[in-house]
């Protein structure tokens, strides 16, 4: 025994002479030596190896030491008191990653879909040509938008929307396009144009363009080709066998362009007739040949390889005519027929909204969603419904698993000739109501083709509209001066050939009070200045605290940072001929919006009528009267000057959304509920 004993003790410390320590420190008794082939330590190693082989050492009663080798590891790694709590940090390991994985997934699959970028913020139309001139030949262009995107971003925009800037004879100011992969010499070149977009992304925001699918220019390549039957170019355009005598022309039938009178013009080339909607230097593309729409998304493709963010398609209802050409029916069946020469004077059920119509604008979409894979580069679509009923409007979102457009815009607040609370309860409803399950909306108080807010309701009615704007649920759009006022101008001899009432909302922007309002240095510009760019311009409105632009950005930044506004519900609460009362509000958030706005006459209110356990005064959030912002008001009694407009606080648990009585004036766009303990959005209320 005492012999076996000896034999391990000496095998045992020969292991440790010889094998590499790992890290730890040697013991400083044994030297490192280089040993010599075929000497004595050599030949110890190789009987130590041999009697390793031969017989498996004894380990029991060793302790765990630094460097042991494997033999001795396994031995203590079996032991309970190692094993299992290995084995408990193993599988809390793993409960721990299923757990994560887990959440993960819940939450994922309880989040609402976030806010895309058309979503989170407002919109700002540009007319290019009446923004700002770079070049002093007194048209706005390209590098004047770029030169003025930090007074863009100064109001919280979102989205950049520039309207028609193609190569144009600009007849009818920007539908009569030339060539749709030109930019028009009138507003730069296309290295201005890729510039600006560069630069507009290089801000953060977004750019949609229109885009004009229905008709061209009659100078358009297409078009000269097509009166010439060349090719594929001949059925480019609808053409129709006419009789033309002694310059006399008699059309197929009685449709009308919606400038009036006939709709159909002689060629005297092609020695037929081409059809037209709008004006004769407008054809009308025949959008029931395969060749053209393909040659439409081709157009698409150009602008969006060029980093376009969206279109905003105008005309679109036109896209389509009836093949069969019979005459349409009078609006008064009365009337002689020769004297049918408006618009208005026929129901154009023929020529307007034909089925295939949302066909091809769905095909459009598919085009756009070929660009659209790019995690944060969604295309955004949007249609110009032209006079539609609003039900008919709300038909281009698509259905609810063919997705159409993101939105149609919404314009019906910019046809409001006088305004009362009844008159805006009527339009937002009617949207809200029509607009189908889980769709965005989007409201406008001015555009180009409208008259400018201030000349059509007055004054007053800018910053309680823009009030209005900001607190509806959905994408609020701002055309060029609306947040300072402008309005239209009044000047007879514009020195144009266009329809005087369309351009008088298309003045210069009003930067200051410099020449010209600091639009151009040009001696001349395309339109004049309207009077009032003295008092109603940029540089004055910044420096007053109760300005309608200073209101606006503070609008801007209430909507961008507060979930009631741009994720909430909207619950009407009251409206008469003076004002209209709603609440925004949203699950899990104790506390709401009270937005009040009077339209009508100098009007006394009592909200604590119209809301149970409302307090006896409540604190102003936002008022259209700065000096009122911050105090408390008595809600039993608030008296409300004309054109003015409120945003009460209001804490409560109490929403209007869950309450019956509320139950049918209540809308939501993208349900979400708020978590205030994880901060989080989550669908299952």
């Amino acid at each position: 025994m005492a012999e076996d004993k000896s034999k391990r003790d000496s095998i045992e410390m020969s292991m440790k002479g010889c094998q590499t320590n790992n890290g730890f420190v040697r013991n400083e008794d044994i030297l490192e030596q280089t040993p010599d082939p075929g000497s004595s330590t050599d030949n110890l190693k190789h009987s130590t190896r041999s009697n390793l082989g031969s017989q498996e050492p004894d380990f029991k009663g060793v302790r765990p030491y630094a460097g042991m080798p494997k033999e001795v590891l396994f031995q203590f790694s079996g032991q309970a008191r190692y094993r299992i709590p290995r084995e408990i940090l193993f599988w809390l390991t793993v409960a721990s990653v299923l757990v994560l994985i887990a959440a993960t997934i819940a939450i994922i699959a309880l989040s609402p879909k976030c806010l895309d970028w058309w979503q989170e913020g407002p919109m700002y139309q540009i007319y290019p040509r009446s923004f700002k001139d770079s070049n002093k030949d007194g048209n706005g262009d390209l590098k004047g938008i770029q030169d003025k995107l930090d007074y863009i971003t100064a109001l919280n925009i979102k989205t950049v929307w520039i309207t028609s800037f193609y190569k144009s004879s600009l007849k009818d100011f920007r539908y009569g396009v030339e060539d749709f992969r030109e930019v028009d010499p009138i507003f730069g070149t296309m290295e201005d144009f890729e510039n600006l977009v560069a630069a507009i992304h290089d801000k953060g925001l977004k750019l949609i363009i229109d885009f004009i699918p229905n008709h061209t220019s009659d100078k358009h390549i297409w078009f000269q080709l097509s009166r010439t039957r060349t090719g594929k170019y001949t059925d480019y355009y609808i053409w129709h066998d006419c009789t033309h005598e002694n310059g006399k022309t008699i059309p197929p039938n009685n449709w009308l362009s919606v400038y009036g009178n006939s709709s159909w013009h002689f060629d005297e080339v092609r020695n037929q007739c081409y059809f037209h909607q709008f004006m004769k230097e407008q054809p009308d593309l025949n959008f029931r040949n395969p060749d053209v729409q393909e040659e439409i998304k081709e157009i698409l493709r150009f602008w969006l390889t060029k980093g376009v963010d969206g279109f905003s398609f105008d005309a679109v209802k036109f896209l389509l005519e009836a093949k069969h050409l019979r005459d349409e029916i009078q609006v008064n069946k009365t009337q002689i027929p020769d004297t049918v020469t408006q618009y208005s004077e026929l129901y154009h059920d023929f020529t307007t909204t034909q089925v295939g119509m949302h066909d091809i604008v769905r095909s459009f979409r598919q085009t756009m969603d070929q660009y659209s894979t790019e995690p944060g580069r969604y295309r955004f679509m949007g249609t110009e419904a032209y006079a539609e009923s609003i039900d008919r409007t709300v038909m281009y979102y698509g259905l609810p698993f063919i997705q159409e457009v993101d939105f149609p815009f919404n314009n019906y607040l910019t046809m409001l000739d006088t305004v009362s609370g009844n008159s805006v309860y009527e339009v937002i409803t009617s949207w809200m109501e029509n607009m189908p399950e889980g769709k965005w909306p989007n409201w406008m108080i001015g555009g180009p083709d409208s008259s400018r807010l201030t000349s059509r309701l007055g004054n007053q009615y800018v910053n309680v509209m823009n009030m209005l704007l900001f607190t509806l649920p959905g994408t609020p759009i701002t055309y060029y001066g609306e947040e300072i006022g402008m309005g239209n101008i009044v000047a007879t001899n514009l020195n144009e050939s266009y329809d005087i009432n369309t351009l008088r909302s298309k003045s210069p922007m009003q930067w200051d009070n410099s020449s010209n309002a600091g639009f151009s240095e040009a001696s001349h510009t395309w339109l004049p200045t309207n009077s009032d760019y003295h008092t109603v311009n940029v540089d004055v409105q910044k420096t007053q605290p109760r300005s309608a632009l200073k209101l606006y950005q503070d609008l801007s930044l209430l909507h961008a940072n507060e979930l009631l506004l741009n994720r909430g519900w909207f619950c009407h609460l009251r409206n008469d001929s003076h004002y209209v009362v709603y609440t925004r509000e949203l699950d899990g958030i104790d506390r709401i919006f009270i937005v009040v706005l009077n339209f009508g006459e100098s009007t006394l209110l009592n909200l604590h009528n119209m809301i149970s356990g409302l307090p006896a005064t409540m604190r102003i959030r936002l008022s259209t009267n700065s000096a009122d912002k911050g105090s408390k008001v008595d809600t039993s009694g608030i008296f409300l000057d004309k054109g003015e407009g409120l945003i009460f606080e209001h804490n409560t648990k109490n929403l209007l959304h869950r309450q019956t009585a509320f139950r049918d004036r209540c809308f939501v766009s993208n349900r979400a509920c708020y978590s205030s303990v994880l901060n989080i959005l989550y669908t299952s209320c």
